[in-house]
């Protein structure tokens, strides 16, 4: 039984650490969104 509790708490201390980094990715994303001063990608010149 303590098996199966290890097992639990790794998978849920991975789901949050993932869902971690995606929130602050999206924050970063966000806050590079609405930043005028920030370059522009490459991928979006137009040519």
């Amino acid at each position: 039984m303590e098996s199966s509790g290890l097992i639990i708490l790794l998978a849920v201390g991975t789901l949050g650490v993932v869902i971690g980094f995606a929130l602050l990715s999206k924050w970063r994303t966000e806050q590079k969104l609405q930043d005028d001063d920030a370059p522009k990608s490459s991928l979006a010149s137009d040519k």
